[in-house]
């Protein structure tokens, strides 16, 4: 039985298939156009910085990254105090939310009864939500005086007494400084690390996970020899997201760190000062010249470290991958 004429398939003409490589054509362009804008932006960033920073390199080079001394009328910048802010705060802040983030991801995926998921799942990205500021005048107002009378006074009355490591946790518990300032980030970095990890735990095979508890794997057995082996990288790309935001937080660490350009000791207990929290306090206030160019290469440092941690992350994956290759 054949078809009428009028409801077979009709080839395409010449004209459609024109108009067809027209579109692909305008589709691609525009994908393109997408992508190299993403390119040229961070290019134009990273010319600006270095062109506002210019005159503070020439004049004070090398010198500026390992001189703590900052003295805006005398013209005399020195920007180890706020890279070394930076770091320790950033480091703290993942020693505490990446364990933590880590029982959240893994309570959600495997452990909590399906009635607890969602709303667990939504108060924790709600954390996300709240504005830094927020979470900096609560730090100050009410964390800031309870982490000093039942936190930093025992630690110090403990693990101060102890050789070397002790160092870090002597001085005056003033609930202000670099610890605050790292604990105030773990909690606000725990939802982006938390959120990510669930994610890429879901979509592990179920297969893969039935057949290890099917030969008698333990939760842990199955996290470790499956999950986490199928999820590195997005697991690693979460606990990057979060040191990101952790790298160029600015108001939350500006209300707890302490705002001091002075390195007394090794003290954790001790005001400090990061990035950030100096160009947020500076910049409105800085004269024309060198005081603004070296708070636009203390930018363009911040900008370097956090391309460093990228790049870092994205070595350690395709370390992962090669030695892979090579079991396999």
């Amino acid at each position: 039985m054949t078809l009428p004429a009028s409801s077979a398939l009709q080839a395409p003409t010449d004209e459609s298939r024109s108009g067809a490589k027209l579109g692909d054509s305008i589709f691609f362009n525009l994908t393109r156009l997408s992508a190299l804008l993403v390119l040229v932006v961070l290019a134009g960033i990273i010319v600006s910085l270095v062109i506002s920073s210019w005159p503070t390199i020439q004049k004070l080079g090398l010198s500026f990254l390992i001189t703590a001394e900052w003295d805006p009328p005398a013209e005399k910048f020195g920007a180890l105090v706020p890279i070394y802010g930076t770091l320790v705060t950033s480091a703290i802040a993942l020693i505490i939310a990446v364990p933590v983030s880590f029982g959240i991801a893994l309570f959600l995926t495997e452990l909590s009864p399906l009635w607890l998921r969602r709303p667990l799942g939504v108060a924790i990205e709600l954390l996300a939500a709240i504005p830094s500021i927020v979470y900096g005048m609560w730090g100050l107002l009410v964390f800031s005086p309870i982490f000093s009378s039942y936190f930093e006074v025992p630690l110090a009355a403990t693990v101060g007494h102890i050789p070397l490591i002790g160092a870090l946790f002597r001085g005056p518990p003033l609930g202000i400084g670099l610890l605050c300032a790292g604990f105030i980030l773990a909690i606000m970095i725990i939802p982006y690390i938390a959120s990510v990890m669930r994610d890429v735990f879901e979509v592990t095979p179920p297969m893969l996970k039935e057949s290890v508890y099917g030969l008698g794997g333990t939760t842990w057995e199955v996290v470790w020899n499956v999950v986490l082996p199928y999820t590195k990288a997005g697991v690693i790309g979460g606990i990057m997201l979060g040191l990101g935001r952790a790298l160029g937080e600015t108001m939350a660490v500006t209300f707890v760190i302490g705002n001091s350009n002075m390195l007394a000791d090794a003290s954790l207990f001790s005001p400090g000062n990061s990035i950030a929290s100096g160009l947020a306090n500076e910049f409105a206030e800085a004269s024309p010249g060198l005081h603004t160019s070296a708070l636009m290469e203390l930018g363009l440092v911040l900008f370097i470290i956090t391309f460093i941690v990228l790049a870092a992350s994205k070595l350690l994956l395709m370390r992962l991958r090669s030695h892979e290759g090579a079991k396999s």
